[in-house]
Parts: structure tokens; sequence; C-alpha cells
């Protein structure tokens, strides 16, 4: 299997050459040339795996130059129990129809964890396999759960060195605090002053810097990304969505063949979109539901086919979606509009801030998703009545999405998995608001955590519990146009 860019018009390279490389020569993002498919006799295999088993099966479908068997060993140590100890990936039933993939099991409390702690493998093993002898500079950009979840996965790995941008005022306290006191000699971390989107845009303007990319190599650097713009990040996640499947056929939730929806909360359409390959590969998927916040955006264009950035901004309760510029699209425009079209429009949208599809491949879009959003008081509302009716306890993220299940289940009487991204701990203070509970204990940025478990009766996650008198290593921002020189501090 070869990689190309979603722009076309580069030279196709391998998968080790593109989990590498990150990001192609013309701004393009690496997408494979056919997609393998998931036959009968490949799903009965995976069904009583577990699930860094299943992984290496399918992983190895897309990385055919990895060796097969370093591809499990590499799965087994990434999704061991230690690291995930709720377990990766599992789907649990909250009401009919309703179901949750929980992904917020592993080190960090968030989704990210289930591609972050294989990629740094995977990029390990692209870098002896391409003979290279410099060091991989990951740069990340990240609206919370990403930065600390990179962090941890690639913290003193041998090769690396990772330097992470964040929004100083758009990432909830605990996420702040994981990232600052962060472990680990080959880390960094910078606030900017500005919101996700100026992040992002700035490690785009250092990727394509052909003098500070000669620079950086003159000094023994290759740059690269841990963010879902990365084949090597992206691929993992298709995974759980065909995981997530096996297992409901296993409890005898759904018979084979059913279709079912999954309901994703989505800002940067990574995760989803390795659901739609997912569905691409022969995963019957009825429908895949794109729940957005305030931050609307992709509630617009899958509606109208107009994608247009150029709006308000909002910081809501939950700013891992608080996005504008939602990368991972330009994967799925490739898959319906090829690479030259794919290309113009994002042309536009670098120049005008907006493009509009062809009816066609809006029709096409439409076909598969769904789009709807949250409000920010109806998000607040979803964690306080799924508590009070299930016992489940969700984050403000989940809850975006699991708004959007209820109306989707309601109106159709199908079954839909919400795919829950982060523990509710991680934004234990919004999520106390939400429960109509104040702040009582005096401990700092964790106070709404010892509130939120005395009040639920739950426990804290242990990487979260961890977090008390860690020391601060990172503080102060940075003006985003300071980006590229902080990478010599």
């Amino acid at each position: 299997m070869k990689y190309i860019s979603t722009r076309g018009g580069v030279e196709a390279l391998s998968s080790a050459q593109a989990i590498k490389k990150g990001i192609a020569d013309n701004g393009g993002l690496f997408v494979p040339d056919h997609i393998p498919l998931l036959t009968d006799a490949l799903f009965d295999k995976l069904v009583p795996m577990t699930y860094a088993e299943r992984a290496a099966e399918i992983l190895s479908l897309f990385l055919d130059d990895y060796d097969k068997t370093a591809l499990l060993s590499d799965c087994v140590k990434a999704y061991e129990s230690g690291a995930f100890t709720g377990g990766a990936a599992p789907t649990v039933k909250l009401a009919d129809n309703k179901y949750l993939l929980e992904l917020f099991h592993g080190p960090t409390c968030a989704f990210k964890d289930m591609a972050l702690q294989i990629m740094p493998r995977l990029l390990s093993r692209a870098l002896k396999m391409t003979g290279e002898k410099k060091t991989a500079y990951i740069l990340v950009a990240t609206s919370g759960d990403t930065g600390k979840a990179a962090l941890e996965g690639y913290r003193d790995v041998e090769g690396v060195r990772i330097k992470v941008f964040y929004p100083v005022d758009g990432v909830s306290d605990i996420q702040k605090l994981q990232m600052s006191t962060q472990d680990g000699a080959n880390v960094s971390v910078q606030a900017i002053e500005g919101n996700f989107d100026d992040a992002q845009n700035g490690v785009k303007n250092i990727f394509s810097d052909v003098k500070l990319n000669n620079e950086l190599h003159e000094k023994g650097y290759i740059l690269t990304s841990a963010n879902s713009i990365n084949w090597g990040r992206l691929a993992p996640q298709i995974v759980y969505y065909i995981s997530s499947y096996a297992d409901l056929y296993k409890q005898g939730e759904i018979k084979l063949g059913e279709k079912i929806s999954f309901c994703v909360p989505t800002g940067n359409f990574g995760n989803i979109f390795a659901g739609y390959l997912a569905y691409r590969m022969g995963l019957p998927v009825k429908r895949f539901i794109c729940a957005s916040n305030k931050n609307n955006i992709l509630t617009d264009f899958l509606n109208t086919g107009v994608y247009d950035r150029n709006r308000e901004f909002y910081q809501t309760v939950s700013p891992s979606m608080d996005i504008l510029i939602s990368s991972n699209l330009e994967r799925l425009l490739y898959f319906v509009a090829g690479p030259k079209k794919t290309a113009g429009y994002m042309k536009q949208l670098a120049e005008t801030g907006r493009y509009g599809i062809a009816d066609n491949e809006l029709k096409e879009i439409q076909s598969i998703f769904t789009g709807g959003y949250t409000d920010e008081d109806k998000t607040l509302e979803t964690i306080k009545t799924t508590f009070k009716d299930t016992g489940a306890l969700i984050d403000t993220h989940t809850a975006v999405a699991y708004r959007q299940a209820e109306k989707y289940v309601y109106e159709t009487g199908e079954k839909v998995v919400t795919v829950s991204t982060a523990s509710p701990y991680k934004f234990a203070a919004d999520v106390l608001k939400a429960l109509g509970k104040k702040r009582t204990t005096s401990r700092g940025a964790l106070s709404p955590l010892y509130d939120l478990s005395s009040y639920t009766g739950t426990e804290i996650p242990a990487p979260l519990a961890r977090l008390e008198g860690k020391a601060v290593r990172f503080s102060g921002a940075i003006n985003k146009a300071d980006m590229p020189a902080s990478l010599f501090d």
C-alpha cells in the first residue's frame, strides 16, 4: 500500500515514510491509495481477539511494510492493562439502543491515548525502517487532550524531541496542569496567546517554512507531527470502531451484518473520519452523527456544503472541540471530490476562509453523515439527566454527542453508539456545575475532582489524582508570531 497527498502531485510513499514525514510537501495530508476490505473471514477472526490483537490485524492491512509480528508486540505493549486500567475501548450499554464506546481509560484519561500509546512505537520503527539518523522533532498543536497524550506517549523516547503548543485560555485547568507538569527530558510545552486555530496554523506554517526547516535540518532535526494530520495517529483510530462492532456482536446486542450508527463529538474531524474509513472497509454503519458544540461550523457544512470559518469563535465547556479549521475534513473531501478539487478547496479556504462543494459531493457526504450541535445549556443538562437516568457520569464532550444520539434514537428507534472521548474528571468543574453542585474543598486546581468524587461516589482516575503536588515545569505564554523562534529554546 502506498500513501498519496490529498492534493495530488507528490510522490507516493510507503506507510513508514508517510508516518515519518507527517504532512506532504504540498501541504496535503497522506491517505492510502486503496482501502482494504473487512471480509467476513477477517471479522470472524477478530471477534474472539483482545483489543491489542485486533489492532495489530487491522493496522497490518494499512501498514503492510511493517513486520506483523513486531506490530503485534507493539500493540500488546501499548494497550496493556497497566496503561488502560479500565480496558481499551470497552462498549457499554446505557439504555435501549444507546451505547457508549469508552475511550478514556488510558494514562491521560482521554481518547487520544488510543492512538498516542501506539503511535510513538510506529514512528520509532519508521525512523529505523527508513534509515533516519536525525532526531525527529515532533510539533503538536492542541486544544487540550492531544497535547498531554502526545507528551506522555513520546516521553523519553529515543531519537525524539517533542514540543506542544496550546491556547493559554483555551484548555481546562486540569488539561493545563497535566501539560505544565509533564515529566521527560525531551519534552517542552508552550502556551500561546490566541485560540487553537492560531496554534494549529502556526504549526502548519512552521512545516511549510523552507528556511526554518533547513535551519533545523542543519541542527540535526527533521520535523514531524503527532496531530491527526499524521497518518500514524489517525490509522489506530480505525480500530476501535471495528472493535466496538465486534464487541456488540459478541455480547449479543447486534446480529452479524446489522447496521448501527456512531455519534462522535467532533472538532478536528479526525476521530469521525477514522470511523468513515472503517465504513469504507465494509463495517456495517448506517450513519455517522457528527456532533458539534456552539462552534457548529461542521454542522453548517454538512447541512449546506459551505465551509465558512469567517464567524465568531466561542470558548465553551467542551474546549477540545473549540475549533474552526477542521483539518481532517480535507481527507473526506479527497474521497468525494478527488485531489484536484480538494487542492482548490483548500486554496480557497486559505485565501478567503471559505469554500463551497458541488451538490453531488454534498449528496454523497450526506448519504452517510448527519450534522447536529448541542449548545452550552443543553450540554450541561445532558450531563445531569444522563447521570440521573443511567448512573453514568459523562464529560462535557461526550454530553455534546450523547444529546444528539438521544435525538437520533428517539426519531429513528435505531441503535447508536456514542463515542465517549474523555473522563468527566478532566472537566470536573463544569460537570459539577451541570449537576448543580458547588465547590466545597480547597485543594487548588484539583478541588473540583474531589468534590465530584464525593458527590457522585465515583473514583478519581489515578493519573489525575497523581497531579496533586507535582511541580509546574512550563509556564508563561508567547505571541503566536514567536512560535518558530521558540523551537530553539
